[in-house]
C-alpha cells in the first residue's frame, strides 16, 4: 500500500525560528516605533534569544510580533502598556499563551489580519533587498531535504506559514520543487479541513495517511474529528514543542512520538 504524508513546515521540515524572530523584530519596529526609541542591540539580541524559548506557543506567524513586544515590556518596564507583563516569565508565557494573547491584543488595540499583513510585508521586503540573508536565517533539519527529494510517497505541505515563503525555502534552500497546489498555506483553512480535503480525493483512496506535526494542540484538534480517524498522527520531537508536551503526547494512544532520523527514513 502506498503512503500519503501531510507535513507541517516550520518545526517539522524547516527550523525558521531565527528568521521569524528577526522578521518579527523588524515588523515590531514598524508597528510600534516609539517603543524602540531607546532599545539597543543588546536588548534586541536578548529578545531574539528568548524567542527561541517561547517559539512553541506560536501557531501563526503574526504571533511572533506580539511575543517580541511582550518580551520588550518584560525587559524594559518603563514602556509597559499591558496588564500581564509585570512579573511575567517565559515559563508563564509557555503555559498560558492562549489566555495572554487575547488580553494583550485588546489592550494594545491590535487586529490579527493587520499583523499578518505587516509580517508578510516585512518578510517580502527583506527577501527583495537581500534574499540570500533571508534564506540564510532558515535551515532545513538534517536529512529532511534529501528525504523530500527522493520520497516515493505523496507529499503535501500543510502549514500556517504563507505559501509563498514555504515555496521559496523549498526551492532555494532544500532544492525541492513542489507543485504549488501541494502546498496548503495560511488562508487555506484550518488543518483539519485540509486533511479532510486530502483524504476525500479520488486519487488518494486506498493510501495510508500520515500527518506529522510539532504542535500537540493541532494533533488534538485532529483527534476531536471522528472523520479523521484514518490518519496516523506523529509529533516530531525535534520541533517547536516542550518536554511537558512530549510527555503528554506519549500518553495519547493515537499519537506516535517521532525521531528526526526515523522521520527521514519514513519519507524515503
Amino acid at each position: 500500500m502506498a503512503d500519503l504524508y501531510a507535513l507541517d513546515f516550520d518545526g517539522v521540515l524547516c527550523d525558521s525560528c531565527g528568521e521569524s524572530s528577526l522578521s518579527a523584530v523588524k515588523a515590531a519596529k514598524v508597528r510600534w516605533p516609539n517603543l524602540f526609541d531607546d532599545v539597543d542591540s543588546t536588548v534586541v539580541d536578548w529578545i531574539v534569544d528568548q524567542m527561541h524559548i517561547v517559539r512553541p506557543v506560536v501557531e501563526t506567524g503574526y504571533e511572533n510580533l506580539l511575543l517580541v513586544r511582550l518580551l520588550l515590556e518584560m525587559r524594559l518596564p518603563s514602556i509597559r502598556k499591558s496588564s500581564v507583563s509585570e512579573g511575567l516569565t517565559v515559563e508563564r508565557i509557555l503555559d498560558n499563551w492562549l489566555k495572554l494573547k487575547p488580553i494583550i491584543m485588546e489592550e494594545w488595540g491590535e487586529q490579527r489580519e493587520e499583523l499578518i499583513d505587516l509580517f508578510g510585508k516585512v518578510r517580502d521586503e527583506w527577501m527583495e533587498k537581500d534574499l540570500a540573508s533571508w534564506i540564510g536565517a532558515n535551515r532545513f533539519y538534517p536529512g529532511v531535504a534529501d528525504a523530500l527529494k527522493f520520497s516515493s510517497s505523496s507529499i503535501y505541505i500543510v502549514t500556517t506559514k504563507q505559501s509563498r515563503f514555504a515555496d521559496v525555502l523549498l526551492r532555494e534552500l532544500a532544492g525541492v520543487t513542489m507543485p504549488t497546489e501541494r502546498i496548503y498555506g495560511l488562508g487555506t483553512g484550518p488543518k483539519v479541513k485540509v486533511l479532510k480535503q486530502l483524504q476525500s480525493r479520488p486519487e488518494h483512496q486506498g493510501l495510508r495517511l500520515h500527518f506529522v506535526e510539532d504542535r500537540l494542540a493541532t494533533l488534538k484538534n485532529v483527534i476531536r474529528e471522528p472523520e479523521l480517524d484514518g490518519w496516523n498522527l506523529y509529533l516530531g520531537n525535534w520541533g517547536y514543542n516542550t518536554p511537558k508536551e512530549r510527555e503528554e503526547a506519549a500518553g495519547v494512544p493515537r499519537i506516535s512520538i517521532l525521531e528526526l532520523a526515523d522521520f527521514s527514513e519514513k519519507l524515503k
